[in-house]
C-alpha cells in the first residue's frame, strides 16, 4: 500500500503537467488562429512556466537516495582566522537559512557559539519540512564541505584582502523507523554553561550539553533550552543523525568510489569559493558553476548550485 501511494504521488505531478501543457497547446492555437497577440504571449508565458515545471521535476526524481526526504541538520564552523573567519561562519550560517526561509521550510536553532569580536565560532540549526517544502537533506546534501571567502577585511584597517574558511556539514534528521544504538560505553557526556541568544538563563546553569561519541570522534552539542534534560535529548537526536548520515556515507564511498565527487570532505578541500575583492565571483569548484552576482548568492540564492550538484549524477 506504502509503495502505491508513493507511486500515485510520484505519477500526479506529471499528469498535471500534462493536462497543463495540453491546455496550453489549446490556448497558443487559439491565439495563433485569431491572430491575437495577447492570448499568444500568455500561452508562450505558460510555455516557460511549465518548462521550469518540468526541469524541477526532474531533478526532484533525483531525491531519491535512502535519507534524501528527511529533514536535516547544518552545522557550520568556522575555521583558523579568528574574527574574520567567525564572521564568515556567520554569513554562511545566514545563507542557509535564508534559503530555507525563502523556500518555506521552518527553522530550528539548535546551538550558536558566538565569536570573540563579532560572528560565530560554530551553529547547528534543523531545516524541517512545512506544508511544499520537504527533501531539505537532499537538496543540501552536496553542501558539506569547506567553503573559502575572500574579501577586503572589514576588520582590518589597512583595508587588505583576507581569505577565510568555514566548514558546512550537513546531515539527516532520523525518526524512530530508523533504530541507531548508542551505548553508554560509547559516549562522553560534557555539560557547560551555555552562551550566545537565549535570554539571561544561559550563563547562570551548566544546562549545555556536548556528546562525544569515542569510536568515531563525532561531537555534537545543544544549548537551546533551559533543560539540560531537553538539550541532552535533542543532542542524542543530533548524534544518532550524524551517526547514521556517517554510515550512508561509507556505503556511499563503498559503491562509488571512482567518483570524485564522493571523495572525503575535509579542510583543505574547499568546495566552494567566493570571491567578492576585487571582483565579485562565487564558483563551484565540482559542478564549475558560477555566479557573478555574490551577495545575491550570500542571501541565499543557491539554487544553481544545488540543481547542479544533483544533475551532477546522471551526467555521462
Amino acid at each position: 500500500m506504502r509503495e502505491r501511494d508513493q507511486l500515485s504521488q510520484s505519477i500526479d505531478p506529471i499528469k498535471k503537467i500534462d493536462k497543463d501543457l495540453a491546455d496550453t497547446l489549446e490556448l497558443l492555437e487559439l491565439g495563433n488562429a485569431e491572430e491575437d497577440q495577447e492570448i499568444t504571449d500568455a500561452a508562450e508565458a505558460d510555455v516557460d512556466s511549465l518548462h521550469k515545471k518540468i526541469q524541477r521535476l526532474r531533478l526532484e526524481s533525483l531525491l531519491s537516495g535512502e535519507a534524501d526526504a528527511n529533514d536535516c541538520f547544518v552545522e557550520v564552523h568556522a575555521g583558523a582566522g579568528g574574527t574574520e573567519a567567525q564572521d564568515w561562519a556567520l554569513m554562511l550560517t545566514r545563507m542557509y537559512s535564508r534559503w530555507a526561509e525563502t523556500k518555506g521550510y521552518k527553522i530550528e536553532w539548535i546551538e550558536e557559539s558566538g565569536g570573540e569580536e563579532a560572528g560565530l565560532k560554530s551553529a547547528t540549526f534543523k531545516i524541517m519540512a512545512h506544508k511544499h517544502a520537504d527533501h531539505s537533506y537532499g537538496w543540501l546534501k552536496g553542501e558539506s564541505g569547506v567553503h573559502r571567502l575572500v574579501r577586503i577585511s572589514p576588520f582590518d584597517s589597512n583595508a587588505r584582502r583576507h581569505t577565510s574558511f568555514a566548514s558546512v556539514w550537513v546531515y539527516p534528521v532520523v525518526d524512530d523507523t530508523i533504530d541507531i544504538q548508542i551505548e553508554d560505553k560509547d559516549i562522553r557526556i560534557d555539560t557547560y554553561r551555555a552562551s550566545g541568544a537565549g535570554g539571561q538563563h544561559v550563563n547562570k546553569t551548566d544546562s549545555a550539553v556536548r556528546i562525544t561519541h569515542l569510536s568515531t570522534n563525532i561531537v555534537v552539542q545543544c544549548q537551546n533550552d533551559r533543560s539540560q534534560h531537553r538539550n541532552k535529548a535533542q543532542a542524542m537526536s543530533m548524534l544518532k543523525a550524524r551517526l547514521y548520515e556517517h554510515e550512508l556515507k561509507k556505503r556511499e564511498a563503498e559503491t562509488q568510489a571512482s567518483e570524485a565527487s564522493k571523495s572525503e570532505i575535509g579542510w583543505g578541500h574547499q568546495i566552494r569559493s567566493y570571491v567578492l575583492q576585487p571582483y565579485q565571483m562565487v564558483k563551484d569548484l565540482r559542478t564549475h558553476v558560477e555566479k557573478g552576482n555574490a551577495h545575491g548568492v550570500l542571501e541565499g540564492d543557491i539554487d544553481a548550485f544545488l540543481e547542479a550538484t544533483l544533475s551532477q549524477k546522471i551526467s555521462p
